[in-house]
């Protein structure tokens, strides 16, 4: 038993030290493709070695031993680097649309063949051949994701190793929140410990609400999560004439015909914002050091206990609109807010906006902020239209209120 546990040892560690090498090859011209690939399929060869009990208790510690005898200084194939390598497979198993790794009976192996550099994409490689069949981690061909719907391929190959294990580690059960994850990793450049921090604070389970800064400016966690529960990521303006802004050309007399609508209808506004809102005012005067400035919209809110500021915009989202909100944001918290006030929130209120777009953009501004956008009716289809009282229902609506 003994002598066939050695064998099988000297077997891995020659069939996971030929795939290193060649990954590794590979992986100093940049195609983390390739390594990704390689550590999936070695994942596999330990997968189905471990679990089906062909190796004996403590082989991971014994071949990762071995490996740094024969390949001294090599880095990424501890113990728990192959292990890592093993869940990498399993959590990722639907990829394996065929079997790369043959490992039931094992038998000595005939000869070992170097692994060759070849460009063609799904070549497989054959690391050692065995009596009867061979044995392969086919490093171009093992990962397979042509027929998996939504499946981002090329952020997947673009993603590190290690963001991929902390991927899985953390997101069990939900492909889609994988997906998103990978993407955004890729997408941002993000750090492994930012990718975490994401997972931490549950940015998929929170990307219909409204984009914002909110966990870093505000002052403690449970009032951060106040304000994002707060403020929608879309509201309904449908009393806003949506003919008469058609009617002006510029973006500036747009968005004050938008802001003149919200006055006149102020009380559907705050229905329609959310709850606790009073209205202080709309072009609020605001100074510092002779410079004036007058934000559109000026609220406070009472469970929020703090001055909310609204910038409308009929146009779609604008990073100088971000720095614009930061200046009313720092007047109104040195001029207007009281001691006893929680900081001021500032909201763009939008046509449209990439909401990825905005998150990133958003969190290196040290004043809370967010970014929601708007429809009206003239946006819906027709059927939801037609289903929806028209604007002097509502007047009358509220007139009977009053």
């Amino acid at each position: 038993m003994e002598n066939k546990l050695e064998e099988q040892y000297k077997t891995a560690v020659e069939t996971i030290k030929t795939a290193i090498l060649q990954g590794q090859y590979e992986a100093a011209k940049g195609i983390n493709r390739i390594q990704l690939a390689v550590y999936f399929g070695i994942g596999k060869y330990i997968s189905l070695n471990t679990r089906k009990k062909h190796w004996g208790k403590g082989a991971l510690k014994i071949i990762s031993e071995r490996l740094q005898r024969e390949l001294p200084g090599l880095r990424g194939f501890s113990e728990n680097s192959l292990k890592n390598m093993r869940k990498f497979y399993e959590e990722w198993e639907m990829l394996d649309a065929k079997s790369s790794v043959a490992t039931d009976d094992l038998r000595n192996p005939k000869s070992a063949i170097p692994i060759a550099e070849s460009q063609k994409p799904n070549s497989t490689i054959t690391i050692v051949e065995l009596q009867d069949t061979d044995y392969k981690i086919d490093i171009y061909d093992s990962i397979k994701v042509t027929n998996i719907k939504e499946f981002p391929i090329e952020d997947f190959f673009s993603l590190p190793f290690t963001h991929h294990i902390r991927i899985v580690e953390k997101v069990k059960n939900n492909l889609a929140a994988r997906y998103y994850y990978i993407h955004r990793a890729v997408e941002e450049h993000l750090q492994e410990d930012r990718l975490k921090q994401l997972i931490t604070e549950k940015a998929f389970e929170n990307k219909d609400q409204i984009p914002n800064n909110f966990s870093k400016t505000l002052p403690d966690s449970n009032f951060a999560r106040k304000a994002v529960m707060m403020f929608k990521d879309e509201y309904l303006l449908n009393f806003i004439n949506v003919e008469q802004i058609g009617e002006r050309e510029a973006i500036d007399v747009d968005e004050r015909v938008v802001e003149q609508q919200i006055v006149q209808n102020i009380k559907q506004f705050i229905m329609t914002f959310g709850t606790d809102f009073a209205f202080i005012g709309n072009q609020y005067h605001l100074e510092i050091y002779g410079v004036e400035h007058f934000p559109d919209l000026l609220f406070f809110n009472r469970e929020l206990n703090c001055l909310v500021v609204v910038e409308l915009k009929t146009g779609d989202f604008k990073t100088s609109y971000l720095g614009q909100l930061m200046g009313y944001l720092s007047i109104l918290d040195s001029k207007v807010k009281k001691p006893h006030e929680n900081p001021s929130i500032g909201i763009i209120l939008c046509k449209s906006a990439n909401k990825d777009y905005v998150e990133f953009v958003i969190r290196d501004y040290n004043k809370p902020m967010g970014v929601a956008t708007y429809t009206t009716s003239a946006d819906l289809p027709e059927n939801l239209r037609n289903a929806l009282p028209d604007i002097e229902q509502l007047k009358q609506l509220m007139k009977n209120n009053d």
